[in-house]
């Protein structure tokens, strides 16, 4: 690491604590140097030069990209599901504002095209990322929702804050993490399942299988929820939108593909 070099991309914001997609298993380090510093002969180290010296912060020891610094570089190599996760979870976290997001995808980086993409697709409300990836599911297929939307009795009482709320319905979908199993929670659950019945509305929940390969039947509860035609034809866009992402087996492999990774070598006299 030089003494203006610090690390960027996945590498940063895995460091500062911002949840990342699944990512393959040869995911290179993401450095970020000086125009003029001597490249680092690692493998499996990619790094980027810059004209301007990165922003950077200090995170347990280490030197990392500010997060508008490493969303930026990240959204250059992956894909627009991927960039969403990220920029939803870090504003989730209060780690990054919408405006400094904003500004910096104005400039002409590499990555600023992406992340204005992005931007327009972002909500924050999520919790985790299988809650993004579930909203996201749903804006892609035109289905409006509302995300971490509370039901109230009649003497305004909550009953529930919802993962989503399809608005104009009375239903409410929402992501089931493996702690849904466990005793404790499932009680839980089907007692908050009864309150929300008891209000006229139905509750559904979905597993990452669900919202990864099985988004068709998501789509069909929702088409029945707003009482229009189901249209199966409308998931080809989720469909299309997962493939290049981290959380497909292909998503990986093109990700792989797309950042360059020099080997290390010897220098010749």
């Amino acid at each position: 690491m030089t003494d203006v070099g610090c690390f960027t991309g996945l590498t940063a914001l895995e460091v500062i604590g911002v949840p990342l997609p699944p990512l393959p298993d040869r995911c290179p380090v993401f450095m970020a140097l000086a125009k003029d510093d001597p490249r680092p002969m690692r493998d499996g180290v990619h790094t980027s030069r810059h004209i301007r010296t990165v922003a950077c912060t200090e995170v347990r020891g280490l030197r990392v990209a500010v997060v508008p610094e490493a969303l930026v570089a990240a959204a250059r190599w992956v894909g627009l599901v991927d960039v969403v996760v990220l920029v939803d979870a870090a504003l989730y976290l209060e780690l990054v504002t919408f405006d400094e997001l904003e500004e910096i995808s104005k400039s002409r980086r590499p990555g600023s095209r992406r992340l204005r993409e992005a931007l327009a697709l972002v909500d924050g409300r999520a919790e985790s990322v299988w809650e993004s990836l579930l909203r996201l599911l749903h804006v892609v297929c035109d289905i409006e929702v509302e995300p971490q939307w509370q039901l109230v009795d009649a003497h305004g009482v909550l009953i529930a804050e919802a993962d989503l709320w399809l608005v104009g319905t009375t239903a409410l979908h929402e992501y089931d993490g493996d702690e849904h199993e466990r005793a404790p929670r499932r009680v839980r659950d089907r007692r908050r399942d009864r309150r929300v019945d008891k209000q006229g509305f139905v509750r559904r929940g979905y597993t990452a299988g669900d919202v990864i390969r099985r988004a068709v039947t998501i789509l069909e509860d929702a088409d029945r929820a707003l009482g229009r035609p189901h249209d199966p034809t409308r998931v080809r866009a989720w469909h299309d939108l997962l493939r290049d992402s981290l959380f497909t087996p292909a998503g990986r492999a093109a990700f792989l593909e797309r950042v360059p990774v020099a080997p290390p070598r010897r220098r010749t006299a």
